[in-house]
């Protein structure tokens, strides 16, 4: 069961949805025991309230329907609670852009829910703001770690996430919840990382994961299970073994439990994504988004050291 206090901070904490505002729940069937607790609640707040009912889709970053799709432009507040992301879509980018606040939580689970969604998020936006100028004034990002990663991102000029820490009190707002990361898509990098904690829809990992870059793209993918992962890169499309996130997580109550959704805002992990970017200010569209999580990383900034090992240290410490 949802904890009240969850469902509370959500509504009170980081959308602060009012009574003369429009809420919108989208869900499927996979999650709409979920969505439906959200619902209710908003039900207290404002009788301008909708559940839109949806198929489970496919694959992360794939569009809703099209009449969903619709929908979300008529709305001020939306949830969008689904098995699979709907934040890297076209169609939560057309209604962030009208003007509507909304938080995602794709393959959310009650536990997750109730860990790590009830935080200080004024707290969490001190820390994000913190993180977020230090990397956005930074030319260059590196990471290693004992397990091999050894990855240099050019930073660039695309869109940055996670500025707000949760905090989603204006318009055109969005992030999912929960909340705690800091990330980018970059210019290019190349090197090699090695996913040690989890990957969507296979767990925590039993064994690493071992992905080779060059000039931006993924070329080369080892370790158990990485077949599968081949094989769903490849039914998206080339384009989809472009690294599209360098991500920093922050939430102090997020825990590895194999759900990336809460592994990839872990304190002190990294996360590496491939596939769509459109979300920060990019051009790769495809119908996937698929991010990697590591444990226990260095990071350096223009070759100053933030993190060790995956504690942040020196003049990057939070």
């Amino acid at each position: 069961m949802i904890e009240d206090k969850a469902i509370i901070a959500v509504f009170t904490k980081s959308l602060k949805l009012k009574p003369d505002e429009s809420c919108l729940i989208v869900t499927d069937t996979i999650k709409e025991r979920i969505g439906r607790a959200f619902y209710d609640y908003a039900s207290r707040i404002t009788p301008r309230r909708k559940l839109t009912l949806i198929e489970p889709a496919k694959e992360h970053a794939m569009e809703p329907p099209e009449d969903t799709a619709l929908e979300m432009l008529e709305f001020d507040v939306e949830l969008l609670i689904t098995s699979k992301s709907l934040t890297h879509t076209r169609a939560r980018r057309q209604a962030t852009a009208k003007g509507a606040r909304i938080v995602t939580m794709p393959d959310v689970t009650e536990e997750i829910i109730n860990r790590c969604i009830d935080i200080d998020y004024d707290a969490l936006r001190e820390d994000s703001r913190r993180l977020y100028g230090t990397l956005k004034k930074a030319c260059c990002v590196r990471v290693t770690t004992k397990l091999g990663t050894d990855i240099v991102f050019e930073v660039g000029g695309g869109d940055f996430f996670g500025g707000n820490g949760g905090i989603f009190d204006f318009p055109g707002a969005y992030g999912n919840l929960p909340e705690g990361e800091v990330s980018f898509a970059p210019d290019t990098c190349e090197g090699v990382y090695v996913v040690d904690a989890s990957f969507p829809d296979l767990g925590v990992l039993d064994a690493p994961l071992k992905f080779k870059v060059k000039n931006g793209v993924v070329y080369g993918i080892t370790g158990p299970r990485s077949a599968e992962i081949i094989e769903r890169l490849n039914r998206a499309g080339p384009r989809s073994y472009l690294v599209a996130e360098l991500g920093i997580g922050l939430n102090p109550k997020a825990i590895v439990t194999g759900n990336v959704l809460e592994d990839e805002k872990v304190k002190g992990t990294v996360h590496i994504a491939v596939g769509n970017n459109l979300s920060y200010g990019r051009d790769n569209d495809v119908p996937l988004h698929l991010d990697g999580v590591i444990t226990k990383p260095d990071i350096y900034v223009d070759s100053k050291k933030i993190m060790e090992e995956g504690g942040f240290t020196g003049r990057g410490k939070i």
